[in-house]
């Protein structure tokens, strides 16, 4: 018997009747009906004795079966992502902005797997043969054995590929699969839920590595329903400015290495390469140094990459003076304006302030704290901050400077790429060949180092 449901378009929420507003996600007009069959025999169904052949093997938790082998890709910054490879029978999950780059990536890694040995196949719902073939050709990679399909019936992908037997599969993308034993559009949240169910237990009986790519709504999360997240092994996030020519896949989900490693890509005519030098990738490169910029050693994983912050204040036009963010937490910013009003004696409260992060990088850690407030101090007072100097440290609401992870290793690499001096929080021992280090107990000192005798 059919039964008609309502579906959240962008939670997966199901409700028994429609409303204006899902009460899961509080999105509007997001509700769709679909109808769903319930199954025969109704509660008796479960009442039934169930039948021996129909139990599944337990094994013990010391068991001597040995893990699988890693299928090393051979590009550093995919596999410094993947925790050291692919593992076979997995499912990964890469979602993006239309036009980032998913597609080519994955051709790419394809066509590299393929040339190892590997039986490859390249399933695409959204391109037909030829598009992809003509792509293959730019990237200079139509040489590779790559087997290629333009399908979207989730049924005849199946059949093929256990015909095919393959090693490694790109589904691109599962919005597109739809399954005819459901009643909904391609898409919908009900196909993406039953075509990534059906994929992911194909991947685990099959011993293959899969691959899906996923669409992004304009929030930047992957399209239709989270439930796909749960269910493959590793969700990845294609991310970068059309604006700009890197690229960065982040782990969000791994359950075979690390969530905290970035990969690094610079987007070149025939494709996207490893940057060459990624530490030093999202400065501005400009030699003169002007008010308003400071540089921040982040890390993003077990690599630092140095980013600079650019700050703006400015006399306000308005009753209400602006506060513009890009790439920071806006609290963040507020915290750090009110600790430099109340403990510092900086006066920011009548201005605008613009905050930036150069090259589209987003800084997620605290230890951005320090850099922010010397851009901020910097273009609040006219004083330009030292060049070949990184700040780094997280800011209190008492005013103090808080030491933060991997002091030594942020200080190495901003030395190795030819940076001179380093405000660091004091914490002891900072002894770096090559750079002067000035350990910072509160706030207070920094305004005292970069424009002593400029505050009102």
């Amino acid at each position: 018997m059919l039964k008609s449901i309502f579906v959240c378009q962008n939670c997966g929420a199901v409700h028994s009747k429609w409303s204006g507003r899902c009460a899961d996600c509080g999105e509007w007009n997001t509700l769709v009906e679909e109808t769903s069959a319930a199954p025969p025999g109704g509660l008796k169904k479960r009442t039934e004795k169930v039948s021996h052949k129909l139990t599944t093997e337990l094994t013990d938790l010391n068991s001597d079966s040995e893990a699988p082998a890693r299928i090393t890709i051979g590009v550093g910054e995919i596999d410094r992502v993947f925790g050291g490879g692919v593992i076979p029978s997995s499912a990964t999950l890469i979602g993006g902005d239309p036009g980032i780059g998913k597609s080519t990536l994955l051709l790419q890694v394809a066509a590299r797997l393929a040339y190892n040995g590997l039986n490859t196949i390249y399933v695409s719902g959204e391109e037909s043969k030829e598009q992809i073939q003509d792509r293959a050709k730019r990237l200079k990679v139509s040489d590779r054995p790559v087997k290629l399909a333009a399908e979207t019936d989730l049924r005849k992908v199946l059949a093929t590929l256990d015909k095919a037997n393959p090693n490694f599969v790109v589904i691109d993308s599962i919005q597109t699969m739809w399954s005819d034993s459901l009643d909904a559009a391609p898409g919908s949240v009900s196909q993406v839920r039953s075509c990534g169910q059906e994929l992911v237990r194909w991947a685990k009986s099959s011993g293959a590595a899969l691959i899906l790519v996923g669409h992004v709504t304009k929030e930047g999360q992957i399209a239709g329903p989270r439930v796909v997240e749960h269910m493959v092994d590793t969700v990845f996030y294609f991310e970068g400015e059309r604006g700009h020519q890197f690229r960065i896949l982040r782990a969000v989900k791994n359950r075979f290495g690390p969530t905290d490693e970035i990969g690094i890509f610079e987007m070149h005519a025939y494709g996207l390469a490893p940057a060459r030098e990624p530490s030093a990738l999202f400065l501005s490169g400009d030699e003169d140094q002007y008010s308003g910029t400071a540089v921040f050693p982040a890390m993003e994983g077990s690599r630092p990459v140095l980013a600079e912050v650019q700050a703006l204040v400015a006399p306000t036009s308005y009753g209400t003076p602006r506060r513009s963010i890009v790439g920071w937490d806006g609290n963040r910013l507020a915290m750090l304006l009110a600790v430099l009003e109340s403990r510092c004696s900086l006066s920011l409260g009548g201005r605008d302030v613009y905050l930036s992060v150069s090259g589209g990088y987003r800084i997620h850690e605290p230890a951005g704290d320090l850099a922010a407030a010397a851009a901020l101090i910097s273009s609040a007072t006219g004083s330009a901050a030292p060049s070949k100097t990184i700040y780094f440290g997280e800011v209190t609401l008492a005013g103090t400077i808080r030491p933060v992870a991997r002091m030594e290793q942020r200080m190495k690499e901003a030395a190795r790429l030819g940076f001179e001096r380093a405000f660091v929080p004091d914490s002891g021992s900072t002894d770096i060949a090559g750079l002067t280090v000035t350990p910072l107990k509160r706030l207070s000192d920094l305004i005292d180092l970069l424009a002593p005798d400029t505050i009102t």
